[in-house]
Formats: structure tokens, sequence, C-alpha cells
């Protein structure tokens, strides 16, 4: 029996355009042919249908002459729906899955068309690039952004390698940000709701002078546990994050741009643990009732609580030489840490416990020439990217021979590239689009394994009086290096067979470098040395994909469809392996085996879809369809590949949404009522390459929304419902039944049912 739980910029019709880079459609349900100014007037559909510019190819373009897979947030949307993070983006996209990483509130784990990487170690590249304002980040931790100032949010599906990069082998997942006002502006956004939620957001930004402007945001996201650590006593799955940007801006003429800004982001929720799917062995500990309870007894790592520091700096510049020739430099360097006190077995007692230390730096330089003629337009440039992942962590097991096992990956990355991606107009309805890049990925690590005796922790977690038992890897100095280069085309052709239709059919590749597994055991996994320093080699991708994007009646349906085939060569798989690393006949540790073992094909389907029935009612729709198989995925020499599954890749996904607007003063203001509703649907879902316990079975979530806006866009209040079905659905989980003296079976899930209230005001 489950227990009571605690309870800018605005939108020209051109910009607003831009916001509809799939097919004329929002992501959250709106067509942009009717896409809504701040005063809640419907724009002309036909006006607007003939006006749509995208720049999902980093230049502007009409959105007819793009042969892209792509989908659009706007401000507006995530306003009125009260996204909370990019992770509630994944209900209404094909084929997508964005969730917070197991034991983590705010690290990425992402798949789109069923290519992606789950673990965030150093030495593992994400499958989908994730970008701010154009800029890479390198590493997951600290990318589960909560949503604040933003101008829209974009995510591009399929291999993107030509103008997006490395790493971006499944699509990538863009934050664009508000550029500043020419007016004074202040925003206010307050949240109330279950959970002791409270949430604050306060925007600002006003002119220095004609040419110069200033702004920022302050924000502070706060919330109980949606359940309790009956150990410590505080909450579970809790909230306590601290957030802001600033930003200026010079425009010394109406040629050039320049842009500074920096953020930050301070995490200091509680450790979120998970919940045991199995009792312990010894029978003193039971399953929990409540899915969101725990008794991790693990509280620090180094000495400290839980926490995630993120910063960062960027220096954009833009400037038009003339009407054709433009050019663009955008220079950025962040880092982020992390102290994660993860308890795997979720238990009061130490069986299976790892404290770990997480750093990231980057730093990047790319360089940009447009090129925008009356038949030719395209993009070329230069990247440079250097980039430093560490992670060190102990392992402490109990067992017959108690231990705690140090592991230690310090990984230097160095990437250049040039790119260029162009589009030529065969005839008035034919256009031609090819493009390339070419990438260079320089990686040098360290790595070091070492068992200590007893459950204290090694020496570089904070027990300097550790005994070594035994060195198991010791990779430094030089030992770990390999250099990768490819080429990836892009090439696409696509046919307007009228001002509202668009046949398009493309060809790209998509390529992420090789690397160093920093879990690597020599000696308790027995790999050979050479087999070792060579690391593991990159994947790649090759994907056929053919499009059509309409629109009807004016602008007042759209639709888009897409088929696409993808060969997936040289799968890296990462994972970690119990072992036993004595011989004893008991597994004592576990090991990273990271291999390039897979093959695999995969095909799929999606269909966006919108209807405007009146300037007040619209239903939009979302379908997909993946057929994820490998063919060849090797284990000791031997093909099982029938014995293995794409994880995050439910082969169904579906989303329903309706919105309908009502006149309705207050207090003698014209406004609007706004009701939303949706209901989303997601096929059952692996979590590993293999079957087990920690797999969802599909499951549905309903949402709804009550929102009024005033007539003006300066007042918005709204009752947000999610998830109101209650479902619980796991998300993620940690398997080692053999280790420990109680074996770990535990499971992370989504967010239980819950309302808030928000108010926003403009001044």
């Amino acid at each position: 029996m489950r227990r009571t739980r605690k309870k800018s910029r605005l939108l020209n019709n051109s910009a607003a355009a831009l916001l509809a880079l799939s097919g004329g459609t929002l992501g959250l349900g709106m067509n942009v042919a009717h896409a809504q100014d701040a005063a809640g007037a419907p724009a002309a559909a036909e006006e607007n249908v003939s006006k749509v510019v995208v720049t999902a190819r980093r230049r502007e373009e009409t959105l007819q002459d793009v042969p892209v897979s792509v989908t659009a947030f706007s401000a507006d949307q995530l306003s009125k729906q009260a996204v909370p993070d990019v992770t509630a983006l994944a209900l209404a996209l094909p084929n997508t899955t964005l969730k917070a990483s197991r034991a983590t509130n705010s690290t990425l784990t992402a798949f789109i068309r069923g290519v992606g990487q789950a673990d965030p170690l150093a030495g593992f590249e994400s499958g989908v690039g994730i970008y701010i304002d154009d800029i890479y980040l390198a590493r997951p931790q600290a990318a589960v952004a909560d949503i604040y100032d933003v101008e829209r949010i974009e995510v591009l599906r399929g291999p993107q390698g030509t103008l997006y990069g490395r790493n971006t082998i499944g699509g990538a997942v863009k934050y664009v940000t508000r550029k500043l006002g020419p007016q004074p502006d202040l925003r206010v956004r307050a949240t109330v709701g279950e959970y002791g939620q409270k949430e604050a957001v306060i925007t600002a930004s006003t002119p220095l002078s004609d040419t110069a402007r200033i702004g920022g945001t302050v924000a502070r996201f706060k919330r109980d546990g949606f359940g309790d650590n009956l150990f410590t006593g505080k909450g579970n799955y809790d909230k306590d994050v601290t957030a802001g940007r600033l930003s200026a801006e010079l425009t010394p003429s109406s040629d050039l741009f320049i842009r500074l800004a920096g953020d930050f982001t301070q995490d200091d929720s509680n450790p979120k643990n998970g919940h045991r799917l199995i009792p312990g062995r010894s029978g003193n500990w039971p399953i929990l009732d409540d899915v969101f309870d725990t008794q991790g007894n693990l509280t620090k790592a180094l000495g400290r609580d839980q926490e995630v520091r993120s910063y960062g700096g960027s220096a954009t510049i833009e400037y038009r030489v003339d009407d054709v020739w433009s050019v663009k430099s955008i220079t950025a360097a962040r880092r982020d840490k992390s102290w994660a006190p993860i308890d795997f077995d979720a238990l009061p007692v130490v069986d299976m416990e790892v404290p770990a230390l997480y750093t990231n730096r980057q730093f990047s330089q790319e360089l940009q020439v447009t090129y925008t003629g009356a038949r030719l337009q395209g993009v070329a440039g230069l990247y440079y990217m250097d980039a430093n992942a560490f992670n060190k962590f102990d392992t402490i097991l109990a067992g017959a021979v108690p231990t705690s096992t140090y592991t230690m990956g310090d990984i230097d990355t160095k990437a250049w590239a040039a790119y260029f991606d162009g589009s030529y107009a065969l005839t008035d309805t034919v256009n031609l689009s090819l493009g390339g890049r070419y990438t260079v990925d320089k990686r040098e690590a360290d790595v070091l394994r070492q068992i200590y005796f007893g459950l204290a922790g090694s020496p570089e977690m904070g027990n300097p009086g550790a005994i070594l038992f035994r060195t198991d890897t010791d990779l430094r100095n030089g030992l770990l290096e390999r250099e990768d280069k490819k080429f990836t085309p892009r090439v696409a052709v696509n046919w307007k067979m009228n001002s509202a239709h668009n046949l398009y059919a493309s060809y790209s590749e998509g390529f992420k470098g090789g690397g160093f597994d920093p879990r690597l055991n020599v000696v308790g996994t027995r790999i050979p040395l050479a087999t070792a320093r060579a690391g593991y080699a990159p994947e790649t991708i090759e994907t056929w994909e053919l499009g059509l994007k309409s629109a009807f009646n004016g602008g007042r349906i759209t639709t888009n469809a897409a088929l696409f085939y993808s060969d997936y060569q040289d799968v890296q798989i990462p994972g970690s392996v119990a072992i036993d690393s004595d011989g004893d006949g008991r597994d004592d540790s576990f090991a990273g085996v990271t291999t390039n073992a897979g093959k695999a094909k995969i095909k799929g389907a999606e269909l966006e879809a919108i209807a405007n029935f009146t300037p007040n009612f619209m239903v939009a729709g979302m379908y997909s369809y993946i057929d994820a198989d490998y063919k060849e995925y090797i284990v000791a020499g031997v093909n099982v590949a029938d014995q293995r599954v794409f994880q995050n890749t439910p082969r169904n996904s579906a989303n329903l949404r309706a919105n309908y607007d009502i006149p309705l003063p207050i207090m003698g203001r014209a406004g609007r009522v706004s009701l939303i509703g949706s209901v989303s649907y997601k096929g059952a879902t692996n979590q590993f390459e293999t079957v087990s316990l920690l797999d969802q079975d599909s499951y549905r979530i309903w949402d709804a929304s009550i929102v009024w806006t005033r007539a003006d866009g300066k007042v918005r209040a709204g009752l947000h419902g999610k998830n109101l079905n209650d479902e619980h659905y796991k998300t993620a989980g940690y398997l080692f039944p053999t280790l420990g003296n109680e074996g770990t079976l535990t499971a992370f899930y989504g967010n239980p049912r819950t309302i808030s209230a928000t108010l926003e005001l403009r001044f």
C-alpha cells in the first residue's frame, strides 16, 4: 500500500518562425503559422507560412529549404506549460530520451534515434551534443539545466557531424538564450507547489547607451524531497539549486554585434539515493513501500556533502562585411566540479558505496564565415577545443575481506576541425546541399586502480592510513595516447513541390572519437597490456533520411514526416562487470569492459502534426517508431547480438496535446485563459544492453495546465499538474547482485504527481 507522501523580446512574424524548425511545428504544440504575440492575437497564417525562417544550419534560411529533422520549443510555450528542465521535453519529441543520470540531479543522459551514452565518467563522450548559444558542452555534468532566460530550445535529430561536430552522431540539443532588448526590462517569475516547492527567477536588463546594453538573471529553485532518507532523516529527490547569468551586448555599428556572457549553477541538493528492488540477503532490510524512499547512509565524498558547481564565460562577435558576407567568432571556457557520494546498495550499512569526485574544464574557439547569395548560401568554419575530464572514486565493498578500490581517470582531449555546409538552387524548386567536416581528435589519459584493505577508503579519498593490498592498473605518464581522424560528409536534395510542401532526401555521417575506460583493470579482467593501451576505437554512423514537410489549409494544418535508416558501426559499449580479482571464487570488485562490440541497423519513422481548428483551438500530436537491432555484439570472441537490446530506446512513443483559449478579462483587464492538456506514451524501455529487473514497462503520463495571460503580455498566472496519474516509472539504476554482503539492485524514478502555481510579471 502506497503511503501518503509529503506534500523577448516580442516575436515578430519572421522571428517567431525561428521556433518552427520542424515542419512548422513547435514542440509543445503550437503551429508557427498561428504563433500568438504577447497580446494574444493569432498571426495571419498564410503570411507566416511564406516567411518561416530557421537557423538549423547555422544560417538564416526559409523553413521549406531546410532538409533537417528539428523541433523547437519557444519561451512562450515553455512558460505556459511550466516546463521545469530539458528532460521534460522528451515527452513531446520523437525517438528521444532525456533524463537525469542515475544518482544525480543535474547530469544529463541523452539518446536520440537509439544513439547516446549513459555513463558520465571521464573517458566517455556523449552521443548527443549539448549546446548553449552554439557552445558545445564537452561533459554531461550540470547539463540538466533549469529553464530560464531562454528564447528557445532546439532539438536536432540524426547525425549532425558536419556543422555541430564530434559526438553529435545521435543529434543535438541547443539552448538559445534571449538577447537584450532596447528598452529597460524587468521580469519576475515565482512558483509554489507541492513538496515545499518554492522558486523565483528575476531578470533585468537596461541600455547603457545607444550602443551598449547589460542584463542579468538570478534564479533560485528549492523543493523538499519526493521521499525520505530513513537513515539521515533528510529528503530524497529534493532540490536546492541557485543559478545566474550576466551578459553585456555592444553594437558599435549596425554591422557589428558583440556579446560577453557568463553563467553559474550551484546545486546543494541532498544525495539522490535509489530504491532497492530486492531485500537484503541478511533479512534485515525489506523492500520499502515508497519508491522514493531510501536508507542510504553515504552522505559525503572527500568530507563534503553532495555539491555541483558549474560556471562558464563566452565572447561572441558577429560582423556583417556586406550584404552577402559575414563572419562570427565564438570563444568560450567552462568548468564544473561535483562531489558525489553514491550509495549503490541504498542501505544503512556499508555494503557497496562509491564516494566520487568529478572535475571538468574546457576551452573552445570557433570561427565562421557565412555567404548568402541569390542561389548559393553556406557557412564554413574552423573549430578548436582543449578539454580535461577528471574523476576519482573509491568502490567500498563489504565481504569476507572488506576492500576499498581506488579508481582514477584523467583524460585530456584536444580536437581540431574544419567544416563547410552549403546549398545551391539548381532550379527554382530543387536545391542541392553539400557539407563536410574533417576532425582530428587527440586524447591522452592517465588511469590508476589500487585496492586497499578495509571499508574506510583510500588515501586519495580521505583515509591517509589506508593499507595498500595491490595495484591492478597503473597506466600513467604518457602510456595511454590515441589520435582519431575522420571526414564526415552530408548531402541532401530537397524539392519544393509548391509553396506549402517540401520533399527532401539526405545522407549524413557521424563520428565519435575513441578513448580509454577509467575503470580499466588489467589484472582482474586479464586484459592484455597492448589492448589496454590501444583503448577503444571511434564509432561511426551513416544515416539515410526521407522527409516531407507540409502545410495545408493556409497553414492551419501542418505535418512533418520522416523515415530514416542508420548503419551503426563499431558501437562503443561501456559497461561495468563484477570481477573476482584475487581468484578466491567470490566477486570482490567491479571493472570497466568498454569495447567496440557492436554493429547495428536502426530504422524508424517520425510524424509530428498540428491542426488549428479555430484561432482559439489547437490539437497537436507526435508518433515515433524505431527498430534498433544489434547485428554483431562480440563478447569473448562470440557474437551474442541476439541476446542484446538497445538501451534507452523505446520502440514506440507518442504525444497528444490540446490548447483551447477563451477570452477572459480579469479586474477590468483584457486577457485569455488557456486550457492545456496532454497525454504522453513511452513504450517499454531497457536500461542496459541486457534485459534486467531495472527495465521499465510502457507507461503514460497525463499533464494539464490552466493559464491566464493578460492581453499586453505583462501578467501571466497558471496552475499546472504534472504526471496527474501518478505513474511510477524507472529511469535508471544499479545492478550488481553478486557484490557485497547484501547485493545491489537499486532503481531511480521519474517525478511523481506534482501540482504547482506560477505567477509571471513583466514591468
